[in-house]
């Protein structure tokens, strides 16, 4: 069931995507889950290959120039069985990358996206620091230009990527206005003097998707570096909802998988004397599991469908992300009930997909961030910024 109609091309790449899944990442997904084994390289390269890497990436710097929802599509269909594979694509193609593209200067996108689309590097994106998460406005990592050069101290954390990326988006305070107006954003490569990571996290879920520290001290970063200048906080922020569209497809993913397992094993499993699935109770359950599912499906298509190859409207994309984060547990959550003791077992895979649930939940913005967001389009008004 789909929220819109997709095209010719589009069901081909669904269909193409969730072959490769099939028969690429669903022998080793639970496997790397349990042993927290990242991507191997390899893999990377084979989605590059393939032209998933890039697929919303301009076509001048090695991407197919498709709409953003080709992107998604692609994420969703990987989603459901492998995370870590969809990370790949999820953060190429609506993550810093994207920002690049949109926000870069022509050196710059010369320069990092031919390699991220071919599967040869990837960037990841720092925001969040200890004493900054929701509150990103509060950020105190600096980012002060010196000649030619920015030097950079601070601390970013929950680096999803962290310690594995090539490249890093890093959004820094460059100069001493208040708030939003003083920060900027500059991409750090991995091997700068001065930049160090921190321990690899131990995390609930995103076991296969590394996450640390970026710690700098003294770090310098050439000029040339600079994706946008300080005081453009808000158009960085309005980019990061292609971002949050990416995370919403993730959970779509995750709500879906539960489901198709859900009902696949009511058919099959037998009570007093009956399948599961004869049960009004359990029937109810499943209809309640489909209508969170569509209506998450639902809001995210419309605001990639309205976006195209631009940027998704802010609000659209808060709709998507807070409806999908909260079904991708709702409904991860009924589907282990209905599978029982079993599904509170690796065997079954419900429980990986409720632990990965919550963390896209966590991940860019938590459901209660979005309400403020929501709310503060809703009235015309800023709420809980600076």
């Amino acid at each position: 069931m789909s929220a819109f109609e997709l095209s010719e091309e589009q069901q081909h790449l669904k269909e193409t995507a969730a072959r490769l899944a099939a028969d690429v990442y669903a022998p080793h997904a639970a496997e790397w889950d349990r042993e927290r084994t990242f991507l191997p390289a390899e893999e990377r390269l084979r989605l590059g290959k393939l032209g998933l890497l890039g697929i919303a990436l301009p076509e001048e710097y090695g991407g197919s120039g498709a709409p953003l929802m080709d992107a998604l599509i692609v994420v969703e269909e990987l989603a459901k069985v492998c995370r870590p594979a969809a990370f790949q694509v999820f953060e190429a193609n609506t993550g810093p990358a994207r920002v690049v593209a949109l926000m870069g200067t022509e050196e710059q996108k010369q320069r990092f996206l031919p390699g991220i689309a071919g599967g040869e590097a990837t960037m990841a994106v720092g925001i969040s620091e200890p004493d900054a998460g929701s509150a990103a406005t509060d950020m105190t990592t600096s980012a002060r230009k010196v000649g030619g050069e920015f030097v950079v101290n601070g601390t970013k954390r929950w680096i999803s990527g962290g310690g594995h990326a090539e490249y890093y988006l890093l959004y820094a305070r460059m100069d001493e206005a208040p708030g939003h107006r003083g920060i900027g954003a500059v991409v750090v490569e991995a091997d700068t003097p001065g930049l160090t990571f921190g321990p690899q996290e131990q995390l609930m879920g995103f076991r296969g998707i590394p996450s640390c520290d970026l710690i700098f001290d003294d770090a310098r970063v050439p000029v040339e570096n600079m994706v946008v200048e300080p005081g453009g906080f808000r158009d960085l922020f309005r980019a990061f909802s292609i971002e949050r569209l990416g995370n919403a497809t993730m959970s779509l993913a995750i709500g879906q998988a539960a489901l198709d397992r859900s009902a696949r094993y009511v058919r099959e499993r037998e009570q007093f004397g009956k399948p599961l699935a004869e049960f009004q109770t359990v029937q109810s359950i499943l209809a309640d599991m489909l209508i969170q599912v569509e209506s998450a499906r639902l809001l995210i298509h419309r605001a990639a469908a309205n976006a195209g190859t631009g940027l998704p409207d802010p609000l659209e994309a808060s709709l998507a992300k807070c409806h999908a984060n909260e079904m991708a547990k709702r409904v991860s959550d009924l589907g282990m009930q209905l599978h029982g003791g079993n599904g509170y077992t690796e065997e079954f895979g419900l429980e990986r997909l409720h632990r990965d649930a919550h963390g896209w939940a966590i991940a860019g913005g938590t459901p209660a961030m979005q309400r403020v967001r929501i709310a503060s389009q809703m009235l015309g008004r800023r709420f809980g910024q600076r």
